[in-house]
């Protein structure tokens, strides 16, 4: 479980996120929703401090963070090692094949002999029908192929929590189904995802608990099925701005 309490971030030009309480239940995926620039991906990116937030308190399972204090290389290492980024841009290695994008975090991060993991991304391709895609470099594949990838070399770390940003707003209609249904095969398997997403029908199909954040506040925080029924005017103007 991933819980943040109080936690604030402030630029000097704007507020980012103020007195942020959230749970984020493992093995279960949460969606989080909101109009452009009400800080979401400054809400995830601080689950795994690449946005250092200025006040709060971290909590991943066992390990407590207070976020107001100056942290050590060993607790930012901690909260990294239980979880994976999956950004907008696909951000591969373009001079290293599929196989060895993969294999590449778990033989110089994890120490894993080539053999181990070379074993473990074979069988990651295999469950997601993407063997054929192994020998091929990054400029062979679509947008929606190096997504798919960019997703499983996360996964190759055996991360606790997966962190996707975004992960489909750079594709295509075509190409993003591509996406989802690789993120939905996952949410089946009980992954534990905290997904910032612009697709509603995704979010509300897939999610456990949606957040909605609104102008760096938490605007709800709760059910899937609650939010898109909700009565509040502001989800309700947001819900029906997706429509024309």
């Amino acid at each position: 479980m991933i819980q943040v309490k109080n936690l604030s971030k402030h630029y000097p030009d704007k507020v980012a996120l103020e007195d942020i309480n959230l749970t984020f239940p493992a093995d279960h995926t949460t969606a989080i929703v909101g109009p452009s620039g009400s800080g979401k991906s400054t809400l995830l990116r601080s689950l795994n401090l690449l946005d250092r937030p200025d006040t709060g308190t971290l909590l991943i399972d066992q390990l407590i963070l207070d976020l107001a204090k100056p942290l050590t290389n060993s607790q930012i290492l901690q909260i990294r090692q239980k979880t994976a980024m999956v950004f907008q841009e696909k951000a591969l290695f373009t001079h290293l094949t599929v196989l060895k994008n993969l294999t590449e975090g778990p033989i110089k991060v994890q120490k894993k002999s080539k053999e181990e993991a070379e074993s473990s991304a074979k069988e990651l391709l295999k469950q997601f029908n993407m063997t054929e895609l192994a020998n091929r470099y990054p400029y062979q594949l679509s947008g929606g192929q190096q997504q798919r990838v960019a997703i499983l070399r996360a996964l190759a770390m055996s991360p606790k929590y997966l962190l996707l940003d975004e992960p489909t707003s750079a594709l295509d209609p075509e190409l993003e189904a591509q996406v989802l249904r690789v993120l939905k095969e996952l949410a089946k398997k009980e992954v534990s995802m905290v997904i910032v997403t612009h697709n509603m029908s995704f979010a509300e199909q897939v999610a456990d608990q949606v957040v909605f954040i609104d102008d760096g506040h938490v605007g709800y925080a709760g059910p899937t099925d609650g939010f898109f029924h909700s009565n509040e005017k502001r989800i309700k103007q947001f819900l029906g701005a997706m429509s024309f």
